[in-house]
């Protein structure tokens, strides 16, 4: 819902490090570490250390935020690397509920990461779909000027959302069930968004 507010707000500040890193560090390299941050936090939460679960969990995501912006400053932009970005988020986005859920361990968490997953997958659906559209029609990233490989249709869940949401729930894994629900009504309604848009736009 306000990614798009606070990107450049989140490129100025990074600024500093981005040009210290362009032409020095592969961004494929800092899309690897985001994986591997991703995935690991993911996996600390399933070992039941939720402090260091989040810490490592929310370096993900700074190292996410990182090669997009250090790309472009070293000319090192490529689709490859776009989709390799995203392919990196959904492993850490389905690695975070699936460690909590198995630290747990009953019955309640591991219905509603089900169900919260289940909204992930038709959310990905949801923006993923519409992004083809745009680009066919040429409304696509660059037409709009965005700074993605693809455009990202807005909704009440986002980026942003997620972040919170998820360092909630690995910092708090007993509040887990009702983080779970609350997120996938939230996400239910970002799909809601989408189709009514869709809907009103598509013919």
């Amino acid at each position: 819902m306000i990614d798009r507010a606070l990107r450049g707000s989140k490129d100025r500040i990074v600024a500093p490090l981005v040009r210290g890193l362009a032409g020095r560090v592969a961004p494929g390299w800092l899309t690897a570490l985001s994986f591997g941050f991703g995935v690991g936090g993911g996996i600390l939460a399933g070992l039941g250390w939720r402090w260091l679960a989040a810490a490592t969990w929310f370096a993900g995501r700074v190292f996410d935020g990182l090669d997009g912006p250090v790309a472009r400053a070293g000319t090192a932009e490529t689709d490859l690397g776009g989709y390799l970005d995203m392919m990196a988020d959904t492993a850490g986005y389905s690695a975070v509920p699936l460690g909590i859920a198995a630290a747990r361990a009953d019955t309640a968490t591991w219905a509603t990461c089900a169900v919260l997953l289940a909204t992930f997958y038709l959310n990905t659906m949801s923006w993923t779909y519409l992004a083809a559209i745009a680009e066919k029609r040429g409304e696509g990233a660059a037409a709009q000027e965005e700074k993605t490989t693809v455009h990202m249709p807005s909704g009440l869940i986002e980026g942003t959302e997620t972040i919170v949401f998820f360092v909630a729930m690995l910092v708090w894994p007993a509040g887990a069930p009702g983080l779970f629900g609350l997120m996938a009504a939230l996400v239910a309604v970002t799909i809601g968004q989408r189709l009514w848009w869709a809907a009103g736009h598509l013919r």
